[in-house]
């Protein structure tokens, strides 16, 4: 999974991430950015907050049982197309070598402009999506790379976060208590909040329609490209 910021991950996938751990597959975190702009409490000390939102990062991504997280650093705000960047999301594909890579859409999405249209989440598809393809799987591509040992390798696909155009939906009823565990673990960002079952509740209810799904049920929405 490479998303933008701490909470990423949780907030848009946290109950799907849990049913593929929970399931025996493999998942592992690339978090660009610190989120260093992030926090509701203007008492904590701006320093701290990369420590902290790190810290509450492994927590949440230990909740779902995700195998490991690492950070890039990057300051919040500022990715963009970079080719030393675009190399080390090259870098980390060719090393945990997966056969699906979740990310977000670098499209602009009216409906949720507010909730997810941040710059960095855009920069971030493009960049993830570009490390996918041409790069990852071009053995000429990033020469370095493969004189350290790390060979081409072709993700098979690509799940896109608030993609404009979601066609596939994961029914995550019997996981959501896992998302909501995890996403209060990122207590910077939420523990302002009320209750946070009912706020993501209300955040996912309109995939339980677009999915068919009979009321109750709960999902996640993503839009899946192939790369074969």
């Amino acid at each position: 999974m490479i998303v933008a910021h701490p909470d990423d991950a949780e907030f848009w996938a946290g109950a799907t991430v849990a049913m593929w751990a929970a399931s025996g597959v493999e998942v592992s975190y690339l978090v660009l950015t610190d989120g260093d702009a992030g926090g509701v409490d203007p008492a904590t000390d701006r320093g701290d907050i990369p420590r902290i939102r790190r810290a509450e990062q492994n927590k949440g991504a230990s909740l779902l049982g995700v195998r490991g997280v690492e950070f890039l650093g990057r300051h919040e705000g500022e990715l963009q197309q970079d080719l030393e960047l675009r190399r080390e999301l090259v870098r980390v594909i060719r090393q945990v070598r997966p056969q699906r890579v979740i990310t977000w859409s670098p499209e602009w999405n009216w409906a949720r402009f507010r909730t997810s249209c941040h710059v960095d989440h855009r920069a971030t598809g493009e960049l993830a999506l570009t490390a996918v393809y041409p790069d990852a799987g071009n053995l000429f591509a990033h020469p370095a790379l493969a004189r350290d040992g790390l060979e081409a390798w072709t993700v098979s696909e690509i799940w896109l976060l608030n993609s404009p155009q979601p066609n596939h939906y994961v029914d995550i009823t019997d996981f959501f208590e896992h998302k909501v565990r995890a996403v209060e673990a990122h207590v910077s960002q939420v523990g302002h909040r009320g209750s946070m079952a009912a706020s993501l509740r209300e955040r996912i209810a309109p995939n339980t329609a677009a999915a068919g799904l009979p009321p109750g049920r709960l999902a996640e929405a993503f839009q899946v490209v192939s790369n074969r």
